[in-house]
């Protein structure tokens, strides 16, 4: 341990690298890796979650933090000296959308995690030098709130106009490991931080006992994908689009990316078409290609005229589309003007209530009190993401359902009988439900 307290505080050692990197914008930093040490390790494991699922090797962070400083030292030598070996990560299927699809999530080794982290604690400060106001997700204090709140402000002030929906089929399983090297390679050329970063492209995904290999994607989950995501579409969509298509556009246009979720906006339809056209050309240059369905022009212009009564109680317009779990479109507001507004996306609400379905299923016979304890986090973990200005039907619809689906679950427990709206309503005036932050309750909403 006194070896690691001789060392400088780890952030002080990011704003080193943080103000390094804006001093020199365009150069290439090939000594990186001597940030990595001790101290450092033993940042990225106090950042690393204990509790997540481990990984092939099946060691957990309690084993492993036994004999903490030794495993460390241990990880960090064969680090610098390239005898390091990352192992394949093990992947899992978790549901996407609308539930009936997956996404492959991979799930590393807990060694693997932390010297993950420890790379992403160099590079971050360096990166965020770089990266664009446009950029939103796995970056720090740019939450996706954030970034539906600069889609808001920019569509306001476009009064809608056009906007591309843009869905990149597959990214984290089709990002090209070479074209990625050679982007990194504009701001990184530390041997180590390159060799590590290639070992773990290059580690296969186990999954149902099978071991394959691949020269593209970066598996969902790993510590250091999100990172890499960012600089590759900070390269291939974000730098293009503001220093190449916007100075050759005829009006105004913005566009808002979180991760790999993205949308544009135009005023004039003609710039909007020209870029719809491009993108595909663009991105498969990249080895990247776009969802044809998905993908779309979507008018979003304000509505002429002074909403009416009918056109108020609406709850998407033709020309609504979804971003980030929302559904956007254009309504009226409490001064009776032309206002965009969010509304939990159905495939999301569907999703959501889905799992609670599926948790009081395989949790029938808990104790009702333990019941209630955890749809009382899930239902704060709800409100907490969808709780936005304007979406307060939509929460309340939720808590609603819920209790639906409670209800349901209690009337089959083993040899009672059905509950009772007027039982569970004592329930929960003994256990009451989180409520919506802030909004009146809509007419017709269960209390």
């Amino acid at each position: 341990m006194a070896d690691a307290q001789k060392s400088d505080p780890v952030s002080t050692k990011q704003q080193q690298i943080a103000q390094l990197a804006k001093r020199l914008p365009q150069a290439s930093f090939t000594s990186l890796n001597h940030y990595l040490n001790l101290t450092w390790l033993l940042e990225a494991f106090h950042r690393t979650r204990k509790d997540a699922a481990p990984g092939v090797d099946g060691q957990t962070a309690d084993e492993y933090g036994l004999h903490l400083l030794e495993n460390l030292r241990g990880l960090l030598d064969r680090a610098k000296a390239g005898t390091y070996r990352a192992q394949p990560v093990r992947r899992v299927h978790i549901p996407k959308g609308s539930g009936q699809e997956t996404r492959p999530l991979g799930i590393p080794t807990l060694e693997d995690k932390i010297l993950q982290r420890a790379v992403v604690m160099v590079l971050e400060p360096l990166y965020e030098q770089d990266f664009l106001d446009c950029s939103y997700g796995f970056r720090p204090g740019r939450s996706a709130h954030l970034a539906l709140e600069a889609f808001w402000q920019q569509a306001m002030a476009l009064g809608g106009g056009w906007v591309v929906e843009v869905d990149i089929r597959k990214f984290f399983d089709t990002l090209d490991h070479a074209q990625l090297r050679t982007l990194l390679q504009q701001r990184v050329r530390d041997g180590v931080l390159l060799c590590l970063i290639g070992k773990w492209l290059q580690a296969g995904v186990l999954e149902g006992g099978e071991l394959t290999y691949s020269e593209a994607g970066t598996p969902q989950g790993g510590v250091v994908s999100p990172l890499l995501a960012n600089v590759y579409l900070h390269y291939v969509l974000d730098v293009w689009f503001g220093q190449v298509v916007k100075p050759c556009l005829q009006g105004r246009a913005f566009l808002v990316r979180y991760a790999d979720d993205l949308v544009m906006g135009f005023a004039c339809e003609q710039d909007a078409r020209r870029v719809l056209e491009v993108l595909p050309k663009r991105f498969g240059k990249y080895g990247l290609t776009l969802h044809p369905e998905k993908t779309r022009l979507v008018r979003f212009s304000r509505p002429a005229g002074r909403p009416t009564e009918a056109e108020t109680k609406k709850q998407a317009t033709p020309g609504s589309f979804d971003f980030l779990g929302f559904t956007h479109f254009w309504s009226r507001s409490k001064k009776g003007n032309w206002v965009i507004k969010r509304q939990t996306a159905s495939s999301r609400f569907r999703r959501a209530l889905g799992k609670i379905v599926d948790w009081c299923r395989r949790n029938l016979h808990e104790p009702i009190r333990e019941q209630y304890r955890n749809l009382q986090r899930k239902l704060q973990g709800h409100f907490q993401y969808f709780g936005i200005v304007g979406n307060g039907r939509s929460l309340w619809c939720f808590r609603d359902r819920m209790k639906e689906v409670w209800k349901k679950w209690l009337s089959r427990r083993g040899g009672k009988k059905g509950v009772t709206w007027e039982q569970l309503n004592r329930l929960l005036q003994e256990l009451p439900l989180a409520r919506p932050p802030g909004w009146v309750t809509p007419h017709g909403a269960k209390r």
